[in-house]
């Protein structure tokens, strides 16, 4: 295209963030823009400098917005690419303040880590995006499944995840936003390659990538504790590091329960809490531990081998199963051990270590632009939905929480809440057991509700 294109990530927790910036990041000749709208999850400034650190987004520019200032900052812009990064009722949300500008953009969304299985929220909340971006290939044909399943046609591209870096790309930085001297991630124009090389100088620290929704209940986090506790144990002289995502009083994209800084109030002095970026922790990790963090894609493209723990199974709701032939897969003895390993090649091409050339989003993103400026690509707005005012007022008021000060916000939550919980609930009843449930092992979607409590409003 002759000129720059002006696209603009719309976020507000603290992954899409990470992973919005770290994908524009990959971009180049582009005008970037990272507009951060205030919600019970919206990053903090520490958050925010941790999720942007390693990229050239700088201060200048990111913004901060309430809601009702999102269109008029979007119709003062008029951004060529808006890039809707937020969990499904916050990318409707901003979708339906699109639908009323007068000059549309080219709307894409996409997910911030590894998406198997693939869910049925996911794909109905982004179907009004003008293409979707995923990030392998399994990915695809999983959303592709469950889109004819549903019948929900939604163009998707394919992006190498930007964590997915080669070892050969890190590069050291001179001081990263989080104010930390040490390596960080550069990923190549096209996303990034997938190459993996060992690096030179190997660490010593088990670095264990903590997760909000799994393991889900406290007797399961409990062993996992006790697993890191015998790890620490077993090398006194090295350290175990529990990486979290957030400090107490910080929100994450999902509500976490039995914290993990609780569960380990009382450890021994080699069993470590941190808050770094995942990049530096890696920098100085023997291995990664997890259950089903997206970090171990991240740390496998850095050449540091894995440990993904079935100690509670391989199934749907461990969000485990894209392990499933990986040659990742250990158990409790493994980690105390320091048994880890490097993943299966077959594997890496199906699942996020595909070459860059196979990655497309770009390509059709701005072929996408291109068809708009010429009026041969017809919007697609969100319907109204069914219950009208009263409806779109529970939405906005779940996803904005205390933003939202209005009286029919307060009165549709009350009526509203008490309905949905009903509606899951029916739903996860009716699918307990089949196909096409988090129960079914054959497929790589899902069409029933997380069996997560994972509240949209906190």
């Amino acid at each position: 295209m002759s000129s720059e294109l002006r696209v603009v990530a719309i976020a507000d927790a603290d992954s899409f963030v990470k992973w919005s910036a770290a994908l524009l990041d990959a971009v180049p000749g582009i005008r970037r823009h990272m507009l951060l709208v205030r919600t019970p999850l919206t990053v903090s400034r520490e958050q925010e400098n941790m999720a942007l650190a390693g990229t050239i987004i700088g201060d200048g520019a990111v913004t901060r917005v309430g809601f009702d200032e999102v269109a008029g900052w979007l119709q003062g812009h008029l951004p060529d690419v808006v890039v809707l990064a937020g969990r499904g009722h916050f990318v409707r949300l901003i979708a339906r303040v699109i639908d009323r500008l007068k000059q549309r953009p080219v709307v894409v969304s996409g997910l911030p880590g590894m998406s198997i299985p693939a869910l049925r929220g996911t794909l109905e909340y982004r179907r009004e995006s003008d293409l979707l971006v995923l990030h392998s290939h399994r990915e695809i044909r999983a959303y592709e499944a469950l889109g004819d399943r549903l019948g929900i046609a939604v163009p998707m591209a394919l992006a190498t995840l930007p964590y997915a870096r080669r070892a050969s790309q890190v590069v050291t930085a001179s001081r990263m936003r989080a104010g930390a001297a040490d390596a960080v991630g550069a990923a190549d124009a096209q996303g990034g390659g997938v190459a993996v090389v060992e690096r030179e100088r190997r660490g010593t620290d088990l670095v264990f990538a903590a997760q909000a929704l799994v393991p889900a209940e406290r007797d399961e986090r409990e062993t996992l504790v006790d697993i890191l506790r015998r790890a620490a144990a077993a090398r006194p002289n090295r350290r175990v590091v529990v990486k979290l995502r957030s400090r107490p009083g910080e929100a994450e994209t999902h509500l976490e329960r039995d914290a993990y800084t609780e569960l380990l109030a009382n450890r021994p002095a080699n069993l470590m809490i941190s808050y770094e970026p995942m990049a530096l922790a890696l920098s100085r990790a023997e291995g990664l531990v997890t259950v089903s963090s997206t970090a171990a894609v991240e740390a496998i493209a850095r050449g540091v081998p894995v440990i993904a723990l079935d100690t509670f199974g391989v199934r749907k709701p461990l969000l485990n199963t894209v392990f499933a032939g990986s040659g990742l897969l250990g158990d409790a003895g493994d980690v105390v051990a320091r048994r880890f390993r490097h993943p299966d090649a077959d594997w890496m091409h199906d699942n996020y270590f595909h070459p860059a050339s196979e990655s497309d989003w770009w390509d059709r993103v701005q072929e996408l632009v291109m068809l708009r400026r010429g009026g041969v690509l017809p919007a697609k707005t969100v319907p109204a939905g069914r219950g009208g005012t009263l409806h779109a007022a529970w939405h906005r008021k779940s996803v904005l929480g205390s933003e939202d000060r209005s009286f029919t916000g307060q009165v549709a939550l009350g009526i509203g809440a008490p309905l949905v919980q009903g509606i899951l609930g029916m739903r996860r009843a009716r699918g307990r057991a089949g196909e096409d449930t988090w129960a079914d092992a054959t497929t790589d979607y899902t069409l029933e509700p997380r069996p997560q409590k994972d509240p949209v409003r906190r």
